[in-house]
């Protein structure tokens, strides 16, 4: 019987302990998290470490090895054709007909869907509105750009109006103003009480949902808030500062840093350098130091920790327990 708690109407996902082998490799490895209804739930880790297989647990796609998931209150196991009915999924690949019409496409999967053409017309009439696909409804998807075969695909996967979509890396290979799009579009559907399960290896992306986990090849290594994971021991250890060192010469500055004493860690960041730096640290004298290496310093000021500094810092301490369990 199902513990109440795990299935309880709150949660759109409830996974616990969660297995999936391939013979004798494991990619996903005693795996639970919850994502609460309506909110944006960005799942993030680095190719190959299982985040497209937990897709498929939990859409019924790939049968659960051990554990137990309940996706809107259906557990897989027992009702993996029912979970399909109630949710959306939006593969990582374009999964539109090239050769149909922006309508036809929405058409097509309307019918597959099996919706009546009342209801048809009508969720396509609210889908060209709410995607703005209007000026391209006779036009071929082959010939759409990368940011509207994305809005096509998602008005494909909501027709059936599933209350929970998962969107496995929807905005890779969209330029810029595309993905901040097609985020806006998330925002407001998240608002009519929709939920998102969302893959993404972009860092802004990550900031912007309302709770995140990380995997790290098939184990779970944190899981909350953002602002939550940003506070975590591994990420800002007691005694420690995070610092920006600014300067035209990243590359160089990198290397010269690591060497410094009371610096832990430094990694490029853009056209700066984030450093873990031992509480107290004297920025007077790392400016003074690098400048006497040949290097310009621009600024130097403290830093609070973003995102991408905690899945870095969490990347290379699983990365080297990995190393010396292999040794």
């Amino acid at each position: 019987m199902a513990d109440p708690a795990q299935s309880s109407p709150q949660y759109a996902i409830s996974a616990e302990n969660l297995v999936r082998r391939f013979g004798e490799f494991t990619a996903v490895n005693d795996i639970s998290f919850r994502v609460e209804k309506g909110e944006i739930f960005g799942f993030l880790g680095p190719n190959g470490s299982g985040k497209t297989t937990i897709i498929k647990m939990l859409t019924g796609l790939l049968p659960l090895t051990e554990g137990n998931a309940w996706v809107e209150g259906l557990d897989v196991r027992k009702d993996a054709e029912g979970v399909r009915e109630r949710i959306g999924y939006m593969s990582q690949k374009f999964s539109l007909y090239d050769d149909l019409t922006v309508l036809e496409n929405l058409r097509f999967y309307g019918r597959i869907y099996g919706l009546s053409a009342e209801r048809m017309k009508r969720r396509i009439d609210e889908i060209v509105q709410l995607n703005g696909l209007a000026p391209y409804l006779n036009r071929l998807a082959a010939q759409l750009s990368g940011g509207w075969k994305q809005r096509l695909a998602l008005g494909c996967a909501m027709l059936h109006e599933p209350k929970l979509l998962f969107l496995d890396e929807p905005t890779a290979g969209i330029d810029p103003v595309a993905r901040r799009q097609l985020w806006d579009l998330l925002f407001e559907l998240s608002g009519q009480g929709i939920t998102f399960f969302v893959t993404t290896h972009y860092m802004d992306e990550a900031e912007r949902c309302s709770h995140v986990a990380y995997i790290y090849y098939g184990k779970l290594i944190a899981d909350g808030t953002p602002a939550e994971l940003k506070l975590l021991p591994d990420v800002q250890p007691a005694g420690t500062d995070r610092i920006e060192i600014v300067t035209p010469q990243v590359t160089r500055a990198l290397r010269l840093a690591r060497h410094i004493p009371g610096i832990r860690s430094a990694t490029i960041f853009g056209e700066s350098i984030h450093a873990l730096v031992e509480e107290h640290f004297n920025l007077a004298d790392l400016r003074a130091q690098l400048q006497k290496d040949g290097i310009t310093v621009t600024d130097i000021h403290p830093l609070t920790a973003s995102l991408e500094d905690v899945f870095v810092e969490l990347t290379y301490k699983h990365q080297a327990l990995l190393e010396a369990s292999r040794a």
